[in-house]
């Protein structure tokens, strides 16, 4: 009984773990084009033309403006390559299991 009990309990919260990484998953898949467009607005004329604007005080004030702060895109980008080199490494270490 304990070790159907303590199975259930391991399959319960790995169907949940599979679940939410499908919501994940989806999510992200439906990301990449806009993560895409970041990467390349980065180190754009659009984005220095934007931010000088912004310098220039030609934007209004209420307008969010975190993609023309560098860190925001660098970090976001960043944060992503190390994530799919995560995700590299966990197929790698069950390939190799």
């Amino acid at each position: 009984m304990q070790r159907i009990h303590l199975m259930e309990q391991c399959l319960d919260r790995a169907t949940k773990a599979v679940a939410d990484m499908e919501k994940a998953l989806a999510d992200y898949q439906a990301a990449l084009p806009d993560i895409a467009m970041l990467s390349a607005y980065l180190n754009s004329d659009e984005r220095r033309r934007d931010l000088a604007d912004d310098e220039r005080g030609l934007l209004p004030h209420d307008l969010k403006r975190g993609v023309l702060s560098e860190d925001g895109i660098w970090n976001l980008l960043e944060r992503d390559n190390e994530l799919r080199q995560e995700i590299q490494q966990l197929l790698n270490q069950n390939t190799n299991a």
